[in-house]
C-alpha cells in the first residue's frame, strides 16, 4: 500500500514533526512510503527513505533533495525534460500551526488531495483551547472551568494553583503550573512569549489523566488501549518531546469496564460528525467519577502507534475510509441568464 508522509512546517513544533515522521515510518514496515519535507519557508522536498535521520533535517542537508509542487490529486517533481506526478493518499504528520491549525487540511482538500487527518472545521475546532472548550461544551462534554486573557488584560480572578497555557500551541511549550503569586507574571510572561491569547485553568492535584485515541475505520469506531500516562504536574517539553518518539506498546490502564465504556462514549461524542478521516488522541481528567475532556490531540505525536495493537492495520483501515471528495460541477448556466437578461 502506497502513502506519503506530509511533515515538517512553519511552526514552533517543526522538530517533533520530524521525530513522529521517522517513528511513523519505523511502524509501517510494508507500506510504500513517499516522504514529503515541508521547511520552514514552505517548500516541499522529496526525501529519500534512506535520509530519514534527524541530522539530515537539521544539517541542511534536505535542501540538495528535489523539490515538489502540489498538483490535483497528489504531488508534481518538475525537470528539465517532462516531470513526476505522485498521485497517492498523503499522512498529514504536521504538528502545531501549518499541520493543525487548519492550513494544510485547506491545501491538502483544495487539491483534492486524499488524506488522512483533520478537516479545516475540525482542525480549527481543535488547534484554539478556547474553541476547543466551547466546542465541547456545546457536544455536553464536561470541560474544567477556565479564563481567557491577552497582553491588555492580564488580570486572572482564578484561584491558585493554576495552570497557564497558550490558546494555539502543543507539546506543553510555554505551559506552566502557578502555586504562588509571585510566579503568576513571570508564567504569564513566558504564554504570551509564544501566543497573543493565553487561557488560565484551575490546577486539580493528583487528578487522574487518561488518554484515548481512535478513528472511524470500516466497522465503525475504533479505538485504541485507554494510557494512564506517567507523570508529575504535567508533561514539559523535554519529555513530551522523548514521548513523540515512542515505538513501544504501553500497558492498559487499570480500570473498570464501566469507566473505560465512559471514555469511549465521550470520545465518541467528540469525533463524530467532525474528525472523519483522521486518527486523533483525546486526553480526559476524571474527576470524583466524572469524565473531563482535557485536550484534543487532532494529529498525535508519531499517530499515537505506541496505543495500538496493529497500527499498520489501523492506517490501512482508515486510507479505505476517508471522506469521500464532494465535487462540484460548474456549468455556467446564471451567467448567461443574466447577460439575455440584461440584453447582452
Amino acid at each position: 500500500m502506497k502513502l506519503a508522509i506530509l511533515f515538517g512546517g512553519a511552526s514552533y513544533e517543526h522538530e517533533i514533526s520530524i521525530v513522529s515522521a521517522i517513528t511513523v515510518m519505523q511502524k509501517l514496515p510494508r507500506f510504500e512510503l513517499l516522504f514529503v519535507f515541508c521547511d520552514q519557508d514552505h517548500r516541499l522536498y522529496l526525501v529519500e527513505r534512506s535520509n530519514m535521520k534527524a541530522k539530515y533535517f537539521s544539517a541542511g542537508d534536505y535542501k540538495k533533495a528535489p523539490q515538489l509542487a502540489f498538483k490535483p490529486g497528489g504531488f508534481v517533481q518538475k525537470r528539465r525534460l517532462g516531470s513526476t506526478e505522485y498521485d497517492l493518499p498523503v499522512l498529514n504528520l504536521v504538528h502545531g500551526a501549518d499541520g493543525e491549525d487548519g492550513t494544510m487540511a485547506g491545501l491538502l482538500q483544495f487539491y483534492g488531495i486524499d488524506f488522512i487527518g483533520p478537516r479545516v472545521d475540525a482542525s480549527v475546532l481543535s488547534f484554539d483551547k478556547r474553541m476547543t472548550k466551547w466546542f465541547a461544551r456545546g457536544r455536553g462534554v464536561a470541560v474544567l472551568d477556565f479564563e481567557e486573557l491577552t497582553p491588555a488584560r492580564r488580570d486572572v480572578k482564578l484561584a491558585l494553583p493554576c495552570i497557564v497555557k497558550p490558546a494555539r500551541l502543543g507539546s506543553s511549550i510555554g505551559v506552566s503550573v502557578v502555586r504562588d503569586a509571585d510566579a503568576l507574571d513571570y508564567a504569564l510572561d513566558v504564554a504570551f512569549e509564544f501566543d497573543e491569547s493565553v487561557i488560565v485553568e484551575p490546577f486539580v492535584e493528583g487528578v487522574k489523566e487518561y488518554n484515548l485515541a481512535g478513528y472511524q475505520g470500516e466497522n465503525g469506531m475504533v479505538y485504541s488501549i485507554v494510557e494512564e500516562p506517567q507523570k508529575a504536574d504535567f508533561l514539559d517539553f523535554d519529555k513530551k518531546y522523548l514521548d513523540f518518539s515512542r515505538t513501544a506498546e504501553v500497558r492498559s490502564a487499570e480500570i473498570d469496564a464501566a469507566l473505560e465504556e465512559k471514555l469511549r462514549a465521550t470520545f465518541a461524542r467528540i469525533y463524530e460528525g467532525l474528525f472523519e478521516g483522521a486518527l486523533i488522541r483525546c486526553d480526559f481528567f476524571v474527576i470524583d467519577g466524572d469524565v473531563y475532556l482535557n485536550e484534543i490531540n487532532p494529529i498525535p505525536g508519531s499517530m499515537a502507534n505506541y496505543l495500538f495493537d496493529d497500527f499498520e492495520g489501523a492506517v490501512a483501515d482508515l486510507i479505505g475510509h476517508l471522506p469521500a471528495r464532494r465535487r462540484i460541477a460548474v456549468e455556467y448556466r446564471y451567467i448567461h441568464t443574466i447577460h439575455a437578461a440584461k440584453g447582452k
